[in-house]
């Protein structure tokens, strides 16, 4: 008898194991055929779902624009309910796909996900994206110029199709031109400005993602410029020579900063508490619209404004994707490109909704979506398109960021 049940049991576990199989296959089976299906297909597929979008939650402009302007036409349009599920960090959502990846949950929760390019490339690694599907876009096919280097590039890993670009960020200086009317336009005019002014300056502790970006910006300046660094930092000899003149000028303006530099800003939205307070003249920012925002929300003065460096400042595109076990692959490629349309990007370029630079080739839009997006009134505090295209510099590897983080803890905080 307890063999009969022993075998029965088997039987059944190995029948439920064949049936899972068989349930994976056919899953399997079918998103890949939205890899290769016409848009109608996709969009037939897409009817009905919920689709759970995990992205930073931290900017009440973002999670409005989603929830009051995106979600709405995806339910309206296209039957497609989203779901926008805030995390404190996009490294969270790497942590939640490698876990369901080891324990082999082939149907998770995750539909969307909004990465930056270091997570890109450890979520490429570790293959916790689902394919290839930019391609499938229609909005993507039209309107975004799919050989642009800031599109086919993500912090220096090729996207390979994985990601869809979303918009396109810049770093800018912010400060009061009612203090500063004439505000510095290099690294060494800033050494200046900050030698004039003691306690008026400062910037993020790093890891903090902005004040890693300036020291990124000294790196630049005081090493001979950008363009040594479109290769693999393992590819440069002497890297940590070649370093020096950056910890230098860190250490230099460091007596001058804000608290004689004993201590810096935990975080880029504590140094902005300072600036709305008037105990700093300048902040900073890699959305060159926030400042703008800001003054709409009364918390920066009017007189706020942005500026750029001579030479240029840091810029890169952020993307959406899909993770490898997405349960709603068509409603989440039919949620992407909605908001690739013309008139999503329009309504985030907006400083009353997120004041995110779009990430649509303007050349390849209609005369009547080009008015539209030339008619968004920016406000004041941000500078024109045209200045800031003029003045894009590109991001390094994602490699270099580790060693330049660690190298601050060393020769900036520590000292």
């Amino acid at each position: 008898m307890k063999n009969s049940v022993f075998l029965a049991s088997a039987f059944l576990t190995l029948t439920l194991s064949a049936c899972s199989q068989n349930t994976d296959n056919q899953t399997a089976e079918e998103t890949e055929q939205l890899l290769t299906s016409d848009w109608q297909t996709i969009a037939d597929s897409a009817t009905g779902q919920q689709v759970n979008m995990y992205m930073w939650g931290g900017s009440d402009n973002i999670n409005r624009y989603i929830d009051e302007w995106v979600a709405p036409r995806l339910n309206q349009e296209h039957n497609v309910e989203l779901n926008r599920v805030p995390m404190n960090d996009s490294q969270d959502i790497i942590n939640q796909l490698v876990d369901e990846k080891f324990a082999g949950k082939s149907s998770g929760s995750m539909d969307i996900i909004w990465i930056n390019g270091e997570n890109f490339k450890a979520a490429k690694d570790n293959e916790l994206l689902w394919g290839s599907f930019s391609g499938q876009l229609p909005n993507f096919n039209d309107f975004i110029d799919k050989d642009a280097p800031e599109i086919a590039y993500d912090f220096g890993e090729p996207v390979d199709g994985l990601e869809a670009p979303w918009g396109k960020a810049q770093f800018v200086f912010v400060h009061d031109e009612s203090k500063s009317p004439t505000p510095p336009k290099s690294m060494d005019e800033l050494a200046e400005w900050v030698q004039e002014n003691p306690g008026q300056f400062t910037y993020p502790a790093l890891p903090d993602f902005t004040g890693s970006a300036f020291v990124r910006h000294v790196l630049y300046e005081t090493t001979g410029g950008y363009e040594q660094y479109q290769q693999p930092a393992a590819s440069i000899p002497n890297l940590e020579t070649q370093l020096e003149p950056m910890w230098d000028y860190l250490n230099r303006i460091e007596p001058y900063l804000w608290r004689d530099g004993e201590t810096y800003p935990e975080s880029l939205a504590k140094q902005d508490q300072l600036y709305a307070s008037g105990e700093i003249g300048m902040t900073m920012s890699y959305d060159p619209a926030l400042a703008a925002s800001e003054v709409l929300k009364g918390r920066f003065p009017e007189s706020t404004r942005t500026f750029v460096l001579d030479g240029g400042t840091l810029s890169n595109t952020h993307f959406l994707s899909i993770p490898f076990n997405s349960s709603a692959k068509a409603g989440a490629m039919v949620a992407i490109n909605e908001m690739l349309s013309p008139e999503a990007q329009t309504a985030k370029l907006s400083p009353e909704n997120w004041g995110d630079l779009s990430a649509l080739d303007l050349t390849l839009l209609s005369l009547e979506q080009q008015d539209a997006m030339n008619a968004v009134d920016l406000g004041a505090a941000t500078l024109s398109l045209t200045e800031l295209e003029e003045h894009r510099l590109p991001e390094l590897s994602s490699d270099y960021i580790e060693i330049i983080e660690k190298g601050w803890l060393q020769h900036v905080a520590k000292e």
